[in-house]
């Protein structure tokens, strides 16, 4: 039971940065913007993350340090295809090679010193319950925050008014705009949010994952946010069941080369990354007669009154 309680809560902490950064490039991909750049926006907030903890010897602040990183770099992005109109998928990837070039400037200071990690929850009677305690009642705060921004994510998407505008706009920003919905306004708040969230889920690891910095550290989870949201349909509670399925797969290989089983190193690392070509590979195939259900104007460069 020990060892099981260490795997769940190992595949939760793993999980918790590709949940949030997954979960701000729905709302993106909502609005009908694609944004690849959630790399560069996730390594930058781990860079911003932690100089903001180390400077100040507050997590909070090194959160706020990460999200503001996210934001500027969402904002290039924003200012590159919803000013200028350039093409979404080549501006996502120059986004992601500038935000790995400048993280590695900012953060090679850093490299080498340590932080303290962010406090977990502890409730006197609830954190000490057998299995269930630390699990539910012993996690650091960003875990908590993604499940409730998962949450709050399905809430406003389903029940309010603005999320039906969003969704409306990602569907047809023609139609949108024809009514009278400000489609680049829209389109701007949901990029700021989508770099927020991914320059969270980066602070997240140096933050609380591990209390060092090193450039590269975010190894692609990025790319696998990604692939998350095409996985869940652009779906919050399925993203939510994604998230938590290829953090598992993560700490499963893991587990597996500590266990000696004998399977080469290398392969195992490249395992939740196989897996994730696998699962797009499969969901392309299922929808090749159903037609896809991605917003229909995700990627689709608006210009007013064009």
């Amino acid at each position: 039971m020990g060892l099981l309680e260490a795997i769940i809560i190992s595949v939760i902490a793993a999980s918790t940065p590709l949940l949030l950064a997954a979960a701000g490039e729905l709302v993106v991909e909502r609005s009908g913007v694609l944004n690849l750049g959630t790399e560069g926006m996730m390594i930058m907030g781990a860079a911003c993350g932690f100089a903001g903890c180390w400077l100040t010897g507050s997590t909070f602040i090194g959160a706020l340090c990460g999200i503001a990183a996210g934001c500027a770099l969402s904002l290039v992005f924003a200012a590159l295809t919803l000013g200028l109109a350039v093409n979404q998928v080549a501006a996502g990837l120059a986004l992601t090679i500038l935000g790995v070039g400048l993280s590695g400037l900012i953060g090679a200071g850093f490299v080498g010193e340590k932080i303290t990690p962010a406090p977990h929850l502890y409730l006197p009677v609830l954190t000490g319950l057998p299995f269930i305690g630390k699990i539910l009642f012993g996690q650091d705060g960003f875990v908590y925050f993604s499940v409730a921004l998962v949450i709050g994510i399905w809430w406003f998407l389903y029940r309010t008014r603005a999320g039906l505008v969003l969704r409306a706009v990602g569907d047809s920003h023609t139609s949108a705009h024809a009514l009278g919905y400000p489609v680049l306004k829209i389109r701007l708040l949901a990029v700021l949010f989508g770099g927020g969230c991914a320059g969270l889920g980066g602070a997240f690891l140096p933050l609380a994952y591990t209390p060092f910095f090193i450039p590269g550290m975010t190894a692609g989870r990025g790319w696998i946010a990604l692939a998350l949201v095409v996985f869940s349909s652009w779906m919050p509670g399925r993203l939510a069941a994604g998230a938590y399925l290829f953090g598992a797969v993560t700490i499963m290989q893991l587990h597996a080369q500590a266990f000696g089983l004998g399977i080469p190193s290398q392969l195992m690392t490249a395992l939740p990354y196989l897996a994730t070509v696998i699962v797009l590979v499969l969901i392309s195939r299922a929808r090749g007669s159903a037609g896809s259900v991605a917003p229909a104007s995700l990627g689709i460069v608006f210009v007013p009154d064009r």
